[in-house]
């Protein structure tokens, strides 16, 4: 065997592009150039596209009755094979296109020859994308429906439940659980928001475009545009079949995303380590340990923040894939469809399991209540109740700071300074103070929208069920 050659079959009939060549692709070429391994996913999106363009060249005298029928019932069968793993593949085509193009001719004859009249598969390929990635974003917004609602339902029945607020991952001031997990809702709600509006560019119809400069026929693009449910069409040729901006504004969403599933992932892990003891997770969340059968592992939400880094890698390749190409198509293009692909299968995935574990946490208030007590969280209470005595607020905030000291030398609490010691720091203490160093009365206390006030939480949970 000839070392420089594969040892695969001799290959079937030429190409259907073989008339301009005076030799056989090698068989090497042929499996480094073909991608129907993977684009075969797209066929019942190829097959939607070629029956409305089979239909609009009827529609415009191309394309007679019988040619029409013909091409119908074919693709029928062909979509009837495809579900039914009874498809015959071959890397001979190459491609989803070619390998659908010549069963159906296998099937109809002549007719299905003429199916590729005024189009080319640079167009073909485009429009098969977009249509692909539109029904991923409708079942995508649909899932991060779903998780929203997962975590208002964790949400409501926790607005009063306290915990320490973090900057720095520092105690800084009490909330709300609730409040917390609302924070989370804005940006998944945020994420939606985008997803929405990256769907109106990913709805524009690039065939009829052929293959860069437009077709001779009498071709009829917006008929194509209403049957396929597009918005429109691509306005320029060019760009219609070189632009793959839709993939990467869409795999852009997807890392933005999965960031935030990855922050409130890490969360989890925090909160289950036994030093914070703030949640737990339901067991067909976790895994345990081959040697240390104590052990319960935040194995769902460890790679759900890994995944991050798969999904950023898929941006970067499509960033990388388009940065040098010249008008119009290249051949470049054709590894766009394995990181929008894996994209698409790791959103959805991730997204469904966020849910189900969102709705599989139990909370600890006891811990989280216990964990607010450390850290002096109600000093910015007791700075704002020197402000409201009459006190400018930059010299309540050294009082409190040299208040706060004394507490640590102690190792007690701001609240359990007594009223002789915090006059020492200010004479404008009263006997009203405890009420504002308490957990309960800092977050009551914010009590405004967006504040962490239990009402406010509760208001922010109805107004987040009304939008969805």
């Amino acid at each position: 065997m000839d070392p420089k050659q594969p040892d695969f079959p001799s290959p079937a009939a030429g190409k259907l592009w073989s008339g301009r060549f005076s030799e056989p692709v090698s068989e090497w070429v042929k499996r480094y150039t073909a991608s129907v391994d993977f684009d075969r996913r797209l066929a019942e999106f190829d097959i939607q596209g070629s029956l409305a363009h089979a239909r609009m060249l009827h529609a415009v005298g191309i394309l007679n009755a019988a040619d029409l029928a013909a091409i119908e019932t074919g693709l029928a069968r062909v979509l009837e094979e495809i579900r039914g793993g009874t498809f015959p593949w071959s890397l001979d085509w190459e491609d989803v296109h070619l390998n659908i193009e010549q069963r159906l001719t296998d099937l109809v004859g002549n007719a299905g020859k003429r199916l590729h009249t005024g189009r080319s598969r640079n167009d073909q390929v485009a429009t098969d994308i977009r249509l692909y990635l539109r029904a991923a974003a409708d079942e995508l917004l649909a899932l991060l429906k779903d998780a929203r609602l997962a975590l208002l339902e964790v949400a409501e029945p926790h607005a009063d439940t306290v915990m320490p607020g973090y900057t720095h991952l520092q105690v800084a001031q009490p909330v709300s659980f609730g409040h917390h997990l609302m924070a989370y809702f804005e940006m998944l709600d945020r994420d939606a928001a985008r997803l929405a509006d990256c769907r109106k560019r990913i709805n524009r119809l690039p065939l009829g475009a052929a293959a860069l400069a437009g077709t001779g026929f009498p071709i009829d693009r917006e008929r194509v545009a209403r049957e396929l449910g597009f918005d429109g069409v691509c306005e320029n040729s060019l760009d219609a079949v070189s632009d793959r901006d839709f993939a990467i504004e869409f795999c852009a969403w997807a890392a933005l995303l999965m960031i935030h599933l990855s922050r409130f992932s890490e969360e989890l892990i925090l909160w289950m380590n036994p030093r914070f003891g703030f949640v737990d997770l339901a067991d067909r969340f976790c895994t345990g340990s081959s040697i240390m059968p104590q052990k319960k592992n935040p194995d769902v939400a460890e790679l759900l923040r890994g995944k991050t880094g798969r999904i950023n890698g898929h941006l970067m390749a499509l960033l990388t894939l388009m940065k040098g190409q010249p008008l119009a198509y290249n051949k470049d293009n054709q590894e766009d469809k394995e990181p929008l692909f894996d994209t698409v299968d790791t959103l959805t995935v991730s997204l469904r399991i966020f849910a189900d574990m969102l709705r599989g946490i139990i909370v600890r208030p006891a811990a989280m209540a216990q964990a607010a007590q450390e850290g002096y969280a109600t000093a910015t209470d007791l700075a704002d109740y020197l402000v409201k005595k009459g006190l400018p607020f930059r010299d309540a905030h050294e009082a409190v700071a040299r208040a706060v000291r004394r507490a640590v030398e102690q190792g007690c609490d701001l609240s359990a300074l007594s009223l002789a010691a915090l006059r020492e720091f200010s004479p404008l203490v009263g006997e009203d103070v405890y009420a504002v160093l308490t957990l309960e009365g800092s977050l009551a206390s914010r009590n405004h929208i967006g504040g962490t006030a239990p009402e406010q939480v509760r208001k922010a949970i109805t107004r987040a069920r009304a939008r969805l």
